[in-house]
């Protein structure tokens, strides 16, 4: 199984299936925190192995800089059965949010718990912005 994570300003499912990201972050910047980012997405892939199907509960924690959750998505995809003549299936992940409150500067993590297993995303990093 694979997991791609990461925040973006941006993301769609277009009419052909293909994902459209727009405006991938690395970092922002606060004048003070705790910070609040008015808008961002939190957009991603995952390509299930052959063997999963059915409903796939899964959960993500947005992690702070010391590792603790402050939000948490729960979900959960319906993954259909694939031949091995077709490419496995995927679930496009795309998660608006909305005042989002980072409480320090440092690296936030996105962590992803599915099919008993943890998969990690891109950081995002909060700096201070300059005077």
């Amino acid at each position: 199984m694979n997991v791609v994570l990461f925040f973006c300003e941006h993301a769609q499912t277009r009419s052909d299936g293909k994902l459209n990201v727009d405006g991938i972050y690395n970092e922002l910047y606060a004048a003070g925190f705790p910070a609040k980012q008015a808008h961002l997405v939190l957009a991603g892939i995952v390509e299930w192995d052959r063997h999963i199907q059915g409903s796939q509960p899964f959960t993500i924690h947005i992690l702070d800089p010391d590792e603790q959750s402050i939000f948490t998505i729960e979900g959960h995809s319906e993954i259909d059965a694939r031949s091995n003549d077709r490419p496995p299936a995927r679930t496009h992940l795309i998660f608006p949010l909305e005042n989002l409150v980072f409480t320090d500067p440092g690296q936030y993590r996105v962590r992803m718990e599915v099919v008993n297993t943890q998969f990690f995303g891109s950081s995002l990093y909060l700096l201070h912005s300059s005077p």
